[in-house]
């Protein structure tokens, strides 16, 4: 059997054992606030016109700041894995920052910057960014030194070394932080939009919970999930085509 439908297969299964967890958990609380999955489905399909133009926001919020933290983390954190020098300056000051919880930091953004995109993504970049730096940094550091003599002893300079060994030998962790980081990005995005305006999914959900429409909840929270699989699923297609060998060696 193919991957894809390996996977494929995976998916309908884990749906289904899903469904009827949720099924179950629906009947067990009798309560309209868990209302059962044809409920849950068939306002997805009927608020899916409404849901579609929040869907579309929240898209371009999380894959601005995953792009952003992408594009300044990964080079920064091979440059630190890959230099002592620049790493003992550099490092002190990531790592007393990446513990701090920058989420607290949602209402200076507004203040600053405003209630819109602008902080919502500042705020998720901030976020993801230190995620992709770190594990960035540890890959590059990990590289084996006999594979870096090896490419020097054939007259290689550093910056070849650093595209043509250091980035490529990094590449499947940098894309295991950007898995992981998805699911933060959306967790983020939930949190921000339910303050941020009248766009975007978290906006959605909360506003039905005000107005005590548990279907139309249900609908958002449904297209929250298909959001980030969706996310996760782009990622594993980049991954499968950006390292192919390290995917063949599996």
């Amino acid at each position: 059997m193919r991957g894809w439908a390996r996977k494929a297969v995976g998916y309908v299964g884990a749906v289904a054992v899903m469904l009827v967890a949720w099924e179950l958990g629906s009947l067990a609380m009798g309560s309209p606030a868990l209302p059962t999955p044809a409920d849950g489905i068939g306002q997805f399909i009927t608020q899916f016109p409404v849901l579609l133009p929040h869907f579309g926001y929240s898209t371009f919020r999380v894959v601005a700041s995953i792009l952003l933290a992408l594009v300044f983390g990964a080079p920064m954190g091979l440059l630190l894995g890959r230099s002592e020098r620049l790493d003992l300056i550099v490092g002190p000051l990531v790592f007393l920052n990446y513990p701090v919880p920058k989420a607290v930091f949602l209402p200076v953004f507004f203040i600053l910057l405003g209630i819109g995109n602008t902080s919502i993504i500042t705020l998720i970049t901030l976020i993801v960014f230190f995620q992709i730096l770190v594990t960035a940094r540890d890959a590059s550091r990990s590289l084996s030194a006999s594979s870096i003599m090896s490419v020097r002893s054939l007259g290689a300079s550093r910056w070849q070394v650093f595209t043509n060994v250091v980035v490529p030998g990094s590449m499947p962790e940098i894309f295991t932080a950007l898995r992981i980081s998805a699911g933060t990005a959306v967790a983020v995005l939930f949190f921000s939009e339910t303050f941020a305006g009248s766009t975007g999914l978290g906006y959605y959900v909360f506003d039905a919970w005000g107005r005590v429409q548990y279907g139309e909840m249900f609908a958002g929270i449904l297209a929250m999930a298909l959001l980030g699989v969706v996310l996760y699923e782009v990622i594993e297609f980049a991954e499968a085509r950006v390292c192919r060998w390290a995917r063949a060696g599996r």
